[in-house]
């Protein structure tokens, strides 16, 4: 029974434990300065993405960098519209017969920030109109510019062109009375995309000055190291120089060593195990100064011992002519 009853805590703690994996797993993530950084990143990126328009319908996406915006199937000359309207802070945006022009211009509510918007159909021999104003102001003043801006358009049901131009003359009308303010339409990018570009230049600008200081970096340690094996070179050269002078002294010594026979034994003796410490040796400088040293000892004592060699054959040649 106690085996029964365990089960199900036994699978709630399985549940529990998949459930709490990917936690543990983000807390990690964000206790790490590149946790943190890749977090900034995404948060920045979402921003982009947001208030670039990635979720503004079709409407929307055009007025962002554009004056005119056309329905399908509207018969407009596009080009020579937007000529008309210029850099004016005024959005037309001429939709398909019996279209909702209310829920066309609320489309435009992020896009056309700073604009006075017209949507407008054709309804018969008449254009249907919808204006509303996102140049902010008081309330009698933004019903009056959206009463006033498509005036007079009628007249040119069948030349949406022609029908611009009068909604032109009324902006312009609109901004010498003062309700609209005078200005030009000004299409920036938004904050997150400057603060994207920024950091994609300091990126590369810091990862330039990384990879120029650390191959700085890298080429003092490479000629230090190659200093490094160019004087360990010079002392095994010098130390191979000294042994081999050594040798030679020994050598000569063979012949005459006379009464310091016993100190030439121990001084080969000594040589002979000097060799296997040479042959043994590493790079390292340290024990390669050593072995120098005691070659040099040795070399000294083998001077020393031809010095009493010479000696004593002078000493033998001046008894002989006594």
């Amino acid at each position: 029974m106690s085996r029964v009853a365990n089960r199900p805590r036994q699978a709630a703690d399985r549940r529990g434990g998949t459930a709490t994996g990917p936690r543990r797993l983000l807390g990690r993530l964000v206790g790490t300065a590149f946790g943190r950084a890749v977090l900034a990143c995404l948060a920045l990126a979402g921003w982009a993405l947001w208030t670039g328009g990635i979720l503004d319908g079709p409407i929307a996406r055009q007025v962002r960098g554009s004056s005119v915006y056309a329905a399908p199937g509207v018969d407009l000359d596009r080009a020579a519209a937007e000529r008309v309207i210029g850099n004016r802070r005024l959005v037309v945006l001429i939709m398909e017969p019996g279209a909702d022009l209310r829920e066309a211009c609320d489309d435009t509510e992020r896009a056309a920030q700073g604009t006075l918007v017209l949507a407008m159909s054709r309804d018969g021999e008449d254009w249907d109109t919808y204006g509303c104003s996102r140049l902010g102001g008081d309330l009698g003043r933004a019903v009056v510019t959206e009463t006033t801006i498509g005036r007079g358009a009628d007249a040119f049901v069948d030349r949406p062109v022609e029908a611009l131009k009068v909604i032109v003359l009324n902006y312009d009308r609109l901004v010498r009375a003062g309700l609209v303010p005078d200005g030009a339409r000004t299409i920036s990018p938004s904050l997150p995309r400057y603060l994207l570009a920024g950091g994609a230049v300091a990126g590369v600008v810091a990862g330039a000055a990384v990879l120029w200081l650390g191959g700085r970096r890298a080429g003092r340690l490479a000629d230090a190291r190659r200093a490094g094996r160019d004087a360990r070179a010079d002392e095994r050269a010098a130390l191979g120089a000294a042994t081999a002078v050594l040798a030679q002294q020994i050598i000569d010594l063979d012949g005459h060593a006379g009464p310091a026979a016993p100190a030439h034994r121990r001084l080969a003796a000594d040589y002979v195990g000097l060799l296997d410490e040479v042959s043994e040796v590493d790079d390292d400088a340290g024990a390669v100064r050593r072995l120098r040293e005691r070659v040099e000892e040795l070399s000294r004592r083998a001077a020393d011992l031809a010095d009493d060699a010479a000696s004593g054959r002078r000493g033998t040649r001046g008894r002989g002519r006594r």
